[in-house]
């Protein structure tokens, strides 16, 4: 197919709470769906809710189902790499006017950042480095 694809829709943070179940169980049933997110509220979802979620998640293009016997699985149609870097690059823009610098700052005083995670930053910074020269 030639042309540019359709930008990847913002997901709510309901969505996002369902994709994270698609990514990690892979194709699932609405019910599997149900079970999974619900595994990690407060107060659950209804079956209905979970349902409408994926309809309209089908329709804005972050899941694709496919029809198994009498009823539909679910799978992510993004890889989540793909996903995390569209938000990031979109709050980037609209909150820190593209500035990686300040999403970067933002991020690492918003929490206290683990000596392993500050390891795996200064790596990731050193092979920045490396493959700016």
């Amino acid at each position: 197919m030639a042309g540019k694809s359709r930008p990847l829709p913002r997901p709510t943070d309901a969505e996002l709470a369902i994709l994270r179940v698609l990514w990690e169980h892979g194709p699932v049933t609405v019910r599997d769906a149900l079970e999974a997110v619900n595994e990690r509220r407060r107060e659950p979802l209804a079956y209905t809710t979970v349902l409408k979620f994926l309809q309209i998640m089908t329709e804005k293009g972050l899941a694709l189902r496919t029809e198994k016997d009498r009823g539909h699985l679910y799978r992510a149609a993004v890889p989540p790499a793909q996903t995390k870097r569209h938000l990031v690059r979109d709050l980037m823009e609209r909150l820190f006017d593209g500035s990686a610098r300040e999403l970067v700052l933002e991020a690492l005083g918003a929490h206290k950042v683990s000596p392993e995670e500050l390891r795996e930053i200064r790596r990731l910074l050193d092979d920045l480095t490396k493959r700016t020269r």
